[in-house]
């Protein structure tokens, strides 16, 4: 009897462990899951044995801190990972090399496991079936934008097409997410227009997705560009597609969008992109900013302001030869006025959704984007909203703290010399395609025609780009006098505004003489120019765009100047009339009505 006392008790106690033991695996089992806030992702899509394995995991709810990877062995690593700002917030990571079984990943959140997955290498894949272009899909969206154009905020960063930026495995997180060798032909020289339409076509082509584009007019004069009922895209959703079925797409995409796709009216649902607040929650990298005379810019980063530096926005635009670089945020790049021909300012795509009643897909109305989803509102805050008023409030998004004026004055300096420093680069490739096709003639469209069209006039002239240039020269001219009408948007320490606005002017004035480009001569000589002769050259910078010029004419020299010695061409003299006749556009900085 003794001894079976004893013995129950312990069958009890060894019970209620395997229960436990049991309990907890199944826990642990369990606990590996996603959120709906935070997501891992992984590519390749179907990742083999010795191959590299890449990890992107992304939250809409806060920072992330580690990324840990536990491998078939039993092993666990903390994985080195690339910070993606937010919202929303990302972590990237590569494991160089893996072996056949099963990984655990897990995301963290000061220690916390914030979202896991477990990924099998080798053996069979699983048909995912078509995504949906929900909350976490967007996300992933903005996350690949910004990690597809990162670096250091100082860096410049220029691409002569897109090609290059998606070929590289280093910042395509979905660089052969088929395993297929799809990008090593891939075909992507989209223009600004183009641009916010070809990556999301290239990021629906990865990961199945539908994708709806609409053909539009250019607006008039007195109402902005409209457009046609949506031609929503299954193929991509349908099954996994070729790269030449991605090229024969995206080639149809560019033959129907143009300036006019983003210039819609901001109360217009029938249009691709819809308004968004101007709030940082929701300017997500991805966000597309369409200005009033045509051009297109992506948003792909913010720089928090710190301590010892301002923030900054960060964009990116594609140029008529399909050149692509990164710009900052600020009067000069994103041009922003109300005018009846346009709907400008910051705008999201809008989101697909499953049609019920008919079957495929629709997109989403403007009461239907009331942020409960997750996904940026429809907002009509840019509605008539003065210029100086909008810029006042992205000034404070960029930087919350305020700058002193020194600080906010270099900004704006620095921003001025990278558009001066593309612009070096558009007037050589101008300069190269005339040099390369002796006596050619560059046809001249006329009128606003001038301003968008296509062929050589679009390829190699500069009149948009100068336009924003000659804006951007009297931006930093001007600055202190926007300091005596906007103190509280800087940090003044107690000193006065007027006082602060003088000092930046005797700063200007200093500056000028210290900052150059330097161009390339007709000759083939280099010949620099000095900040304050740029200003003191703005008149003929008026009228400096047309490529039948030559080189030094498009920097402003004439009889008399230095650097004008080398200059061979001249365009004809009928186009020559016209340009003074459409000289009052540039030095009062507007576009004329269609």
């Amino acid at each position: 009897m003794l001894k079976s006392r004893v013995s129950y008790p312990l069958l009890v106690a060894q019970f209620l462990t395997l229960i436990l033991l049991v309990t907890n695996g199944a826990w642990a089992q369990s606990a590996c899951r996603q959120s709906e806030d935070v997501r891992v992702w992984t590519a390749p899509l179907a990742p083999q044995p010795g191959e590299a394995l890449e990890i992107l995991t992304v939250a809409t709810d806060g920072n992330l801190t580690s990324l840990r990877i536990t491998d078939p062995a039993g092993r666990r690593t903390y994985l080195h990972a690339t910070k993606g700002g937010g919202p929303p917030w990302s972590l990237r990571a590569t494991l160089p090399e893996t072996a056949q079984g099963n990984y655990r990943i897990e995301a963290k959140r000061t220690g916390q496991v914030v979202a896991c997955i477990e990924t099998q290498i080798g053996g069979q894949v699983e048909d995912r079936g078509p995504g949906e272009w929900d909350h976490a899909m967007q996300a992933l969206y903005a996350a690949w934008i910004e990690h597809l154009f990162d670096a250091p905020a100082e860096q410049s960063l220029n691409f002569p097409s897109l090609e290059p930026v998606l070929r590289d495995p280093g910042r395509n997180f979905l660089y052969d997410y088929l395993s297929q060798g799809e990008d090593d032909q891939l075909y992507a020289q989209p223009d600004c227009a183009d641009l916010p339409y070809i990556l999301s076509a290239y990021f629906a082509w990865k990961l199945r997705l539908p994708l709806a584009y609409r053909s539009c007019s250019r607006g008039s004069a007195s109402s902005p560009p409209r457009c046609e009922p949506a031609e929503i895209e299954s193929t991509f959703a349908q099954s996994p597609a070729s790269s030449e079925i991605f090229r024969k797409i995206s080639r149809r995409i560019m033959d129907r969008v143009h300036s006019g796709s983003g210039r819609t009216a901001l109360r217009d649902e029938a249009t691709d992109f819809y308004p968004v607040p101007l709030e940082r929650s929701a300017l997500w990298p991805g966000t597309v900013f369409a200005d009033p005379y045509g051009h297109t810019l992506i948003i792909v980063k913010w720089v928090p302001q710190t301590e010892n530096r301002g923030g900054l926005l960060l964009a990116v635009d594609a140029q008529p030869d399909s050149s692509v670089a990164r710009k900052r945020f600020w009067e000069g790049t994103f041009l922003f006025a109300q005018t009846p021909s346009a709907g400008p300012g910051f705008k999201a795509y809008r989101a697909l959704v499953a049609d019920g009643s008919k079957g495929g897909w629709k997109q989403l109305p403007n009461n239907s984007l009331d942020g409960s989803s997750g996904l940026p509102p429809y907002s009509l805050e840019q509605e008539g909203m003065a210029p100086e008023e909008f810029y006042a409030r992205m000034e404070r998004l960029i930087n919350p703290h305020g700058l002193n004026p020194e600080a906010a004055y270099v900004a704006t300096l620095e921003a001025l010399m990278e558009q001066l420093e593309t612009r070096v680069r558009s007037v050589d490739a101008g300069e190269n395609y005339i040099r390369t096709h002796p006596g050619t003639i560059v046809p001249m469209p006329r009128g606003p025609a001038i301003f968008e069209t296509t062929g050589p006039w679009e390829d190699y002239s500069t009149p948009s780009r100068d336009m924003r240039l000659l804006i951007a020269m009297k931006v930093l001219d001007e600055l202190p006098a926007r300091i005596r009408r906007h103190p509280e948007l800087y940090v003044l320490q107690g000193e006065s505004a007027v006082s602060a606005a003088e000092r930046i002017e005797r700063f200007h004035e200093q500056r000028l003489r210290e900052h150059f480009i330097t161009y390339t001569r007709s000759d083939g000589s280099p010949w620099s120019l000095s900040l304050a002769e740029i200003y003191a050259r703005r008149p003929s910078l008026e009228i400096a765009y047309n490529p039948n010029d030559c080189v030094e004419r498009r920097w402003g020299a004439g009889p008399g100047t230095p650097d004008f010695a080398t200059c061979r061409r001249r365009a004809p003299a009928e186009q020559q009339t016209r340009m003074e006749e459409y000289r009052p556009w540039f030095r009062e900085a507007r576009r004329p009505p269609r």
